[in-house]
């Protein structure tokens, strides 16, 4: 009886044995080559895998928010053998790496917290077109991780003629019941973009690509509608303007072809006739502009549309009425017969160049007479 219960003791001691052995080893302290932190403190249960009740116990501070900071391995394991923690294994580790994590808010992010929250407010605009500037130039703000929240505006203020501004905001945190505070003061002003001038232009030139550059300018600058850099292009200014300047629609204008009292050619056009002459402008227009011009031959006052640099096209549609329909008239002529000399085209040539002014005239100028001969008739 008694060597039967020694027996069945020894083997469920030797049962025992593994299990105790595996329990040994994943219970083992190991220490981590790099952590994370997210709080102001680093704690057991951060630099080691099973630290058990241990865990929670804080060795170091941690390092600045968003950096990154190294702790030889000899001075981690004197500091845990002071928190009775004893037995961590290492490995070939020589230092942990411990990394801080944080909410970074950069400045462009801050900038458009403070422009939507004056958004459509006290007489400002669309928030992409406000631009902020902080007092001691606020630079990237870095937050514990925590601080997983929007920027919400809690308290506004803005001067619209100083163009001061001071507000506050809160961040929700998960770690704490009470919002983090933030409060930023400074100046935010409304802007346009504007075509500006790269250098000084007279107003007898034309505005090229490299002549204008864009830019944000403050609105009040900018009095009446800003112009676009594609407007300018290959336009006049309506004075001279130096570098530098916002222009403005009323500004410019579109360039002038024809220029008072210039010598142009001037363009006579009818169906299956096209004539040119000298005249003389009598007011300065740009293209498609209608002026009048004086024809240097007749001494008569025409009005033609600016079609080109120096070039006033006058339409002969435009300047006689509508020619009567003829009326058939019997005669010896066969009907394959034109009965148009030469002479007439220069005749209706000529009365296009006077411009007749009545429409008898103008049936006159256009069909001449045609004698018709009496001859007999054939018989048929």
């Amino acid at each position: 009886m008694i060597r039967t219960t020694l027996a069945t003791i020894s083997a469920l001691l030797v049962l025992a044995l593994p299990a105790r052995a595996a329990d040994n080893f994943i219970a083992t302290p190991t220490l981590r080559a790099s952590i994370t932190v997210t709080s102001d403190v680093v704690r057991v249960g951060d630099l080691i895998d099973n630290a058990g009740s241990a865990a929670l116990i804080p060795v170091y501070r941690s390092p600045d928010l968003g950096t990154t900071g190294a702790l030889p391995v000899a001075h981690v394991l004197s500091v845990l053998r002071a928190k009775q923690v004893i037995g961590v294994m290492t490995g070939d580790i020589k230092e942990v790496q411990v990394t801080r994590l944080a909410r970074t808010l950069v400045n462009k992010d801050l900038e458009t917290a403070v422009a939507s929250a004056l958004e459509r407010r006290f007489g400002l605009g669309d928030a992409a077109n406000i631009t902020v500037t902080f007092d001691r130039g606020v630079a990237d703000m870095r937050l514990d991780a925590s601080n997983t929240g929007a920027l919400q505006p809690v308290a506004t203020r803005y001067d619209a003629r100083s163009g001061r501004f001071d507000i506050a905001f809160e961040i929700n945190n998960d770690n704490n019941p009470a919002p983090t505070k933030l409060r930023f003061t400074g100046n935010a002003i409304e802007t346009v973009e504007v075509a500006v001038l790269t250098r000084d232009i007279d107003r007898a030139d034309l505005l090229k690509s490299s002549d204008v550059a864009v830019e944000r300018r403050p609105k009040a600058e900018v009095t009446g509608e800003a112009a676009s850099r594609d407007r300018t292009l290959g336009m006049q200014l309506r004075r001279p303007m130096r570098a530098g300047m916002p222009i403005r629609v009323a500004d410019i204008v579109k360039p002038e072809f024809v220029q008072r009292d210039q010598n142009v050619t001037v363009i006579y056009q009818v169906p299956g006739i096209y004539l040119t002459t000298r005249g003389k402008a009598i007011e300065s227009g740009a293209e498609g502009d209608i002026i009048s011009v004086l024809n240097l031959q007749t001494k008569r006052t025409l009005t033609g549309v600016v079609t080109a640099r120096g070039q006033v096209t006058v339409q002969g549609a435009s300047q006689a009425a509508p020619m009567p329909a003829a009326v058939e008239q019997t005669s010896s002529l066969k009907r394959d017969v034109t009965p148009a000399p030469a002479p007439m085209a220069a005749a209706l040539a000529q009365s296009l160049i006077q411009t007749p002014a009545s429409p008898a005239q103008i049936a006159q100028a256009q069909i001449p007479p045609v004698r018709v001969s009496q001859a007999p008739a054939k018989s048929e």
